[in-house]
């Protein structure tokens, strides 16, 4: 796979583009296969390296999988899971997050699990030690080793309360993957309660799962001694279809994004349009574009849902570079997740980065010395530099960035940008972009 994209910016973005699954929806449904005595069909699954990693993972723990007969459907067979080789999981996991949500559902069917060092996307320290406290509280024993973690479980999982500290949407996967075969009832409160998360939810009721989801952030599962299969098709991925709205905009262009869900993305779609940017919905997807006139600033705090949500953060300050006048985004998911303006900085814009709260109401990072709040002077015309993909969202808000510039711009690592974006090459093929790959 070359990593290297060298575009010709400038021009407007317009066609029509197909997003399908969702890329935080579609590997945990692969995890949760692992809990299922019966086979599972998953299907709206996207081209994406995340997919490969997780199947290649659930391969190695004995799931056979079936993905040669349609386009974006995978056939999931559980039925003789086994223990994987330390060093086979850790060749497959590279930088995935994924392994540590193996462990509920690897205790349950198997009685021990194993994770190795973990990678991910470098903007947050996103500790796995919620994981483990999780896994801890049903009744997992955790034992450090020096390849990595080892974890059994010699009373088997047992239902428990829990209150997260933060409504992590990874701690949240976590509780209800162990919870739903774990002994008794567990109850869940300041839960993550994001589309993808709900999705989740739907795909467990189906293998026959209890589970209710309550007012304020609360979620009860009443454990269950088996589970079936599903069928189920995946809900759009919101996060890619606002990265093209926001290339949209960025690039005075008009793209239709096919299978855009309204219902999802009304944050974001509240946002597009305050900042003078128009869209049209029908039953097959949502329409964005730019109307000629000028883009209006505008004050941004991005939130766990139902908020804006921080991964349609760095494709907007893209967008937000174009608009009159002073911006302020202010970051309260992730704590390092401005660091990708200083490469927009390179290429013209003007962007100030504070370690206040500014614009919003005081978050968990005011008196923690990150920068995690933005101002955008705009608006700055961009030129063409030669800039390196730091992480997936990132990445793709330099593909922007490159693509609304004037002249030619470089941009390398662009391998990382495969992991949440399916055929994005071809999609700029359809939008008319100008580039090489090479």
């Amino acid at each position: 796979m070359a990593n290297i994209l060298t575009v010709n910016g400038g021009s407007p973005l317009v066609g029509d583009i197909e997003v399908r699954g969702a890329k935080n929806l579609v590997s945990k449904a692969m995890v949760a296969a692992l809990l299922a005595e019966d086979r599972c069909r998953l299907r709206g699954v996207p081209e994406i390296s995340d997919v490969k990693i997780v199947s290649g993972l659930l391969e190695l723990h004995g799931v056979k999988i079936d993905s040669t007969d349609r386009d974006g459907e995978l056939l999931l067979d559980p039925t003789n899971v086994e223990q994987a080789h330390v060093a086979d999981i850790d060749a497959h996991a590279g930088t995935s997050r994924v392994p540590v949500l193996l462990c509920g559902p690897l205790l349950h069917r198997l009685g021990e699990a194993f994770i190795p060092d973990l990678g991910g996307c470098r903007i947050g320290d996103r500790p796995i030690n919620y994981h483990l406290d999780v896994l801890r509280e049903f009744g997992a024993d955790v034992q450090k080793r020096p390849e990595g973690l080892r974890l059994t479980a010699p009373n088997g999982l047992s239902g428990t309360r829990i209150k997260l500290p933060y409504p992590s949407v990874g701690a949240t996967e976590q509780v209800l993957l162990t919870a739903v075969r774990a002994k008794g009832v567990t109850e869940l409160r300041n839960a993550a309660v994001e589309p993808e998360i709900l999705d989740l939810i739907a795909i467990l009721q189906k293998m026959g799962a209890i589970i209710s989801v309550e007012t304020d952030r609360v979620i009860k599962i009443e454990g269950v001694d088996r589970l079936g299969g599903y069928d189920h098709l995946a809900i759009p991925d919101r996060i890619e279809a606002g990265s093209w709205a926001c290339a949209a905009l960025a690039t005075k262009g008009d793209i239709y994004v096919r299978g855009a869900q309204q219902q999802a993305m009304m944050p974001f779609l509240n946002v597009f349009r305050k900042i003078g940017g128009q869209f049209d919905i029908d039953d097959e997807g949502i329409r964005f574009w730019h109307t000629g006139d000028q883009l209006s600033s505008l004050v941004l705090e991005t939130d766990v849902h139902p908020g804006f949500m921080t991964d349609w953060q760095q494709p907007l300050v893209v967008a937000l570079t174009q608009t009159g006048g002073l911006s302020i985004v202010h970051e309260t998911v992730y704590e390092n997740r401005l660091g990708f303006t200083e490469a927009l900085g390179e290429m013209g814009a003007v962007i100030q980065l504070y370690r206040e709260c500014l614009g919003g109401s005081p978050c968990r990072f005011g008196r923690a010395n990150f920068l995690h709040s933005a101002v955008i002077s705009g608006p700055t015309p961009l030129k063409g530099a030669e800039i390196t993909v730091p992480d997936l969202r990132g990445g793709f808000s330099y593909l922007i960035a490159a693509l609304a510039a004037e002249g030619q711009s470089k941009v390398h690592g662009i391998e990382l940008i495969y992991r949440g974006y399916e055929r994005f090459s071809d999609k700029l093929d359809a939008l008319g972009a100008d580039y090489e790959v090479g």
